[in-house]
């Protein structure tokens, strides 16, 4: 799956476009590399997203389609 695409499933950001844009701008890396929108992730990668002062670090647990909001949360944790 398309790491905009994951983003916007897993609710680790709302929209797609704002993923792709937060991708473009180099706010978003996994496995400590600066990664494009367009990355295939993979369950273990660790995804760090900058937002601001604050970053986010979450690792892959599960790749699905689409869920439902209160599911999305199963898709990572935390590190």
């Amino acid at each position: 799956m398309r790491l905009d695409k994951y983003l916007k499933v897993s609710r680790l950001i709302k929209r797609r476009t704002i993923a792709n844009e937060a991708c473009d701008a180099g706010r978003v890396m996994v496995n400590g590399k600066v990664a494009r929108a367009s990355y295939d992730v993979k369950v273990g990668d660790v995804v760090e997203i900058a937002f601001g002062e604050k970053t986010v670090k979450a690792e892959v647990t599960a790749i699905v389609e689409t869920t439902k909001k209160e599911n999305a949360a199963e898709m990572y944790r935390f590190v």
